[in-house]
């Protein structure tokens, strides 16, 4: 029999209900100013010093030039800068999953003499979305999404711990030798549970599944594919490389204290057309030079792993956060890079920009948004000459992508929602938000790990987003929740309320005939009510818009 909540409890949940229902009613009475033009701010905007600026800039233009060669090579003409709305919802997208808030989007405007895509760069870098998120997005490399074996795993506390090391900027030749070479216990030393994840069958670490992982997410090499048997079709991969690779694990063990080494355990494999298991040793399978002749074998992988002259470990990292930031990386499959090239323009220079500035990823990410190529529009000025395959393949423009589900989810939450919803939005909401955001992607379709495949919707998909709970709810009327409603309330006049539906679910103004149009419908609203529905159905027919779930 299930015992009655105690009165504590009970007090509990009132209290957050009363906190909920102060901070959407305060929400709701504070939103005006948000709905007309911004007042000049004038606080100052975070910025770099000239000097690192201009470093940064020379290494974007070195990869630009590498751009201009393959253009011109291809006689291919690229398309011309897109406008700072269009930079700003592509960086909220790739760095917080979600578009910016009309609150942002007030306050960018709010800037005086600023460059605003570069403010909001630097905003979003010291932002906690932002490592929060791209934690999410790295954890899913390295241990995937499912919770695994509770008892030796938490993935929440590695989230979190990836989270801290990303706002700290800590370099990611650091984060990756932890993850590799760690020891203690998975709720006090949470980068251990990159290898307790794998002790799903309680026998300990398993070697075959953590050396998948280190070719795959810190060297961007597929030499798992080589586990049962030698290469084919001309790969020159054996399986004497991956199993070798896999014995620097044969050691890792648990005990009381958690994960360590026993100097008595060994590896041991029974090789195709083998009759018996035989004793691997640890050997890498390159660059064997790199490797230090001391220490405990996850130690001297991880040391070889992250050698700066193993430029591999670079590439993988440039490759996932290009992904990352274009929806697309630069060598697809993301995890199959060649050893030994061909590379695409901008590879090898943005991989020895990383090696030589440490592994700094906020640099990485700088220098990657400081390039033409990411600051392209994804459309021709002229209409008559459309942007072709060719040119987005070349990334002569910015290649039109579908948004990922969680990113789906997360600008539908927040076009909802007129003010941000970040760290300092009330747990409760954020709570919600998550929850929302973990369903809708569980019925959309998780892919799992990223494989930035940009497959076009299915029409389960297309009817999930027009008739699910997700929209539906998101664009309702009601003045506690939901934007659309709020926006007919208080908006000064009819084109006030368009401009801030499409603000905060575009990120751009309507154009004139967007706004004749649907400034005409609102004026046939003559009562409060079907003023209310008439904005709750532009909001619905906005985030049904094929344009608000691409990234253009």
């Amino acid at each position: 029999m299930n015992s009655a909540p105690s009165s504590s409890s009970w007090l509990l949940w009132l209290r957050n209900a009363l906190i909920l229902a102060a901070l959407s009613a305060g929400a709701f009475w504070g939103v005006a100013e948000l709905l007309t033009p911004p007042v000049v701010a004038t606080g100052s905007a975070p910025r770099l010093a000239k000097t690192q600026l201009e470093d940064i800039q020379r290494a974007a233009q070195a990869v630009d030039a590498d751009f201009q060669k393959t253009w011109a090579q291809q006689a291919l003409n690229p398309v011309g800068k897109t406008d700072a709305l269009t930079l700003v919802r592509r960086l909220s997208l790739a760095l917080t999953g979600s578009i910016p808030s009309l609150q942002e989007l007030r306050l960018l405007e709010s800037l005086k003499g600023a460059d605003a895509p570069q403010w909001w760069l630097s905003h979003l870098l010291s932002d906690r979305r932002t490592s929060d998120y791209l934690a999410e997005r790295l954890a899913r490399v390295y241990v995937g999404i499912e919770n695994g074996p509770f008892l030796m795993y938490r993935r929440r506390r590695l989230v979190d711990w990836l989270s801290d090391a990303i706002q700290q900027n800590r370099p990611y030749d650091q984060i990756a030798r932890s993850l590799i070479d760690s020891n203690g216990v998975w709720t006090t030393n949470p980068e251990v549970n990159f290898v307790t994840v794998t002790n799903e069958n309680k026998k300990g670490p398993d070697e075959v599944k953590l050396a998948a992982k280190v070719s795959r997410a810190f060297l961007g090499v597929r030499i798992d594919c080589v586990q049962c048997h030698d290469g084919k079709l001309g790969s020159s991969w054996k399986q004497t490389d991956f199993h070798q690779l896999a014995a620097f694990f044969g050691q890792a063990d648990f005990n009381l204290n958690g994960l360590h080494d026993d100097h008595k355990k060994n590896y041991q494999v029974r090789y195709l057309g083998k009759t018996e298991e035989e004793k691997v040793q640890p050997v890498v399978p390159w660059k064997p030079e790199l490797l230090p002749a001391k220490g405990t074998p996850r130690a001297k992988l991880a040391a070889w792993v992250t050698a700066k002259d193993n430029k591999a470990f670079a590439r993988a990292l440039v490759n996932r956060m290009w992904a990352l930031l274009f929806n697309r990386p630069l060598i697809a499959p993301v995890d199959e890079i060649p050893l030994d090239g061909p590379f695409p323009p901008g590879m090898e220079l943005l991989a020895d920009d990383f090696i030589s500035h440490d592994y700094d990823m906020q640099r990485l990410i700088r220098v990657i948004v400081g390039t033409q190529v990411f600051q392209m529009s994804s459309q021709a000025s002229d209409p008559s000459h459309p942007v072709t395959t060719a040119a987005e393949n070349a990334w002569a423009a910015f290649p039109v992508t579908r948004l990922r589900p969680e990113q789906m989810a997360g600008s539908v939450i927040q076009a909802a929602s007129l003010s941000t919803i970040d760290a300092e939005t009330h747990v409760l909401f954020r709570i919600k938000r998550d929850i929302d955001v973990a369903n809708f992607v569980k019925r959309y379709g998780d892919s799992g790990e990223d494989n930035f495949d940009d497959a076009g919707g299915t029409i389960p998909q297309r009817l999930l987003l027009m008739n699910g709970n997700m929209i539906t709810t998101n664009t309702g009327n009601n003045p506690f929740i939901n934007a659309s409603t709020r926006i007919s309330m208080l908006a000064p006049d009819n084109a006030s309320a368009v401009e801030a539906a499409y603000l905060s679910i575009f990120t751009r103004r309507p154009t004139p005939a967007e706004a004749s149009h649907f400034t005409s419908l609102l004026a046939t609203s003559k009562s409060r009510n079907s003023r209310s529905s008439a904005m709750s159905d532009l909001y619905w027919t906005l985030m049904n818009a094929t344009e608000f779930s691409w990234n253009h």
